[in-house]
């Protein structure tokens, strides 16, 4: 076999080179270097194996963010075994869904969910439940304290599995995308060059870590190239304001900008030391890149990529090449087009769907080869499910989710377009339109605003000057049918908005 192509091995070489540099800085001012980080993740490994887990055995962990996580996640890697991370919000119903799919050898999970885990991991036959506490204590910790601190890393192929992570499930079940080695290097290689990381960086790291951005984006690009992280479990407006003059890099979601555009104490000199800001898993609005440059100087780096595929393109690195509203330019390797429903490639400047092919795209659905068969086009291009449009140099900017698509009297209504003039208006912080069934148009645009912050009821024009507004500046067949008025729109654990979520909790607006 070559060289090990797991994506461990990219850690390990900056863990043997940099053993003396700092990895993690945590929220008491403790630090790890590369090579106690090293030794943790070694001993974690021979805890796995204790455990009864094989290479290719799925390691299931519904915990909350801590460093033990973090390195449980680079055990699995190491030790050739798959890392299933699960929302620590998830209902029983998806947690058996879930671990009855994965198969799990090993579950880790908390001393306040072991009650209601049990039942459900020995109905799924899971061999072993260890626990993993949040202040990083648990049977986990205790198990991998008394092995050895060397471990011979699994060798594994570029298509080898190294995680299981399951879709937001937004369109029926849940489905489990296959993460492999090769996706994880490629992405890796592909956003450090892209991005210019480097061993110099200060990365502050507030996301969750049991998704692709938080996990492979910021873990893999960061540890890879021997980098330093200020390890936060969760964002923190106050904690954020005080970490970031002694960071290079940030990698957020939109929500972070806004809470840090709110504070009066947050601007230039906050950021005296940043090189980069990065924006994902959900859409930046427009007026938050042009207030976040005039505050900072800093133009947010937004780029795109979903849990199938890891990152598809990227804002250019040079400052003045970043667009608000747009998603950038395929990253390397990486090849992106706009086609039909039916697969005919479009021409620029024509909405469709969004298809990539590339090392970065996912193995597959987990034990689904007839869904996986439906995503993928015969060339081997991935459909993503996501509306946009390309422009003649290659640029991509993202219109919606094809499932958000409104036919309104056999129309076509594209909500972001419609968005993005309502959230223009005096008072919205941000407006999410959705289609609701419409006795006479099949579906009718509804449009549903969060006020922003200090603003009241007074705040926002009534709905029919709303409606009135907009018809100057869309088609009327565009323009909402109704508007309504909310404190703010419900959101996923990565700041999506979740129009599914309003789709059902408005579904009756035209039958009162």
């Amino acid at each position: 076999m070559p060289d090990n192509q797991s994506m461990y091995s990219l850690i390990e070489k900056r863990i043997a080179r940099d053993g003396a540099k700092t990895a993690f800085v945590l929220p008491d001012g403790s630090e790890l270097t590369y090579a106690e980080l090293g030794a943790h993740i070694s001993r974690m490994a021979n805890a796995l194996v204790a455990a009864g887990v094989s290479p290719g055995d799925r390691v299931t962990a519904q915990v909350e963010k801590s460093l033990p996580n973090a390195v449980l996640y680079l055990a699995t890697l190491k030790a050739g075994a798959v890392f299933n991370p699960l929302n620590s919000g998830y209902t029983p119903a998806e947690l058996d869904y879930f671990i009855g799919d994965a198969e799990p050898t090993l579950l880790v999970c908390q001393r306040s969910s072991l009650e209601l885990l049990t039942p459900i991991a020995d109905r799924h036959g899971v061999k072993t439940t260890l626990l993993l506490e949040p202040d990083g204590s648990g049977s986990l910790i205790d198990l991998a304290a008394h092995q050895k601190s060397d471990h011979a890393t699994v060798p594994r192929a570029a298509d080898d599995l190294a995680s299981l992570i399951y879709t937001s499930g937004t369109t029926g079940r849940s489905k489990g995308a296959m993460i492999t080695h090769g996706n994880l290097v490629s992405n890796t290689e592909a956003l450090c060059d892209t991005w210019r990381v480097t061993g110099d960086d200060t990365l502050l790291h507030a996301l969750p870590i049991f998704h692709v951005h938080g996990l492979f984006v910021a873990l893999n690009t960061t540890l890879s190239q021997g980098a330093r992280i200020l390890w936060q479990p969760r964002f923190d407006l106050e904690g954020a304001l005080r970490l970031l003059p002694g960071s290079t890099l940030m990698m957020g979601v939109p929500t972070f900008y806004t809470r840090l555009l709110s504070s009066p104490a947050f601007g230039r000199d906050t950021c005296r030391n940043m090189r980069l800001f990065v924006s994902g898993s959900a859409p930046l609005l427009a007026e938050t890149h042009t207030e976040f440059v005039q505050r900072t100087g800093h133009a947010i780096l937004e780029r795109y990529g979903m849990t199938e595929t890891g990152m598809i393109t990227s804002n250019p690195y040079a400052a003045e090449g970043r667009l608000a509203g747009t998603v950038g330019y395929a990253l390397p390797g990486i090849s992106v087009r706009i086609a039909e429903p039916e697969g005919k490639e479009l021409a620029p400047g024509e909405i469709g769907v969004i298809e990539v092919k590339g090392p970065n795209v996912f193995s597959g659905y987990w034990r689904n080869p007839e869904k996986t068969k439906a995503e993928f086009r015969q060339d081997g291009y991935f459909i993503t499910g996501d509306l946009g449009m390309m422009e003649p140099d290659g640029r991509v900017s993202i219109v919606g989710r094809a499932k958000d698509l409104i036919i309104t009297g056999g129309l076509n209504v594209y909500p972001k377009e419609v968005e993005d003039e309502l959230n223009a208006l005096p008072g919205v912080a941000e407006a999410a339109v959705v289609g609701i069934p419409h006795p006479d148009f099949g579906e009718g645009v509804v449009a549903i605003l969060a006020r922003a912050p200090g603003a009241d009821g007074a705040g926002i024009a009534s709905e029919t000057a709303i409606i009135e507004a907009l018809a100057g500046r869309l088609a009327k067949f565009k323009c909402p049918k109704r508007v309504l008025v909310v404190d703010e729109l419900p959101r996923n654990a990565m700041g999506k908005v979740q129009k599914a979520e309003l789709r059902a909790r408005y579904g009756e607006v035209f039958k009162s």
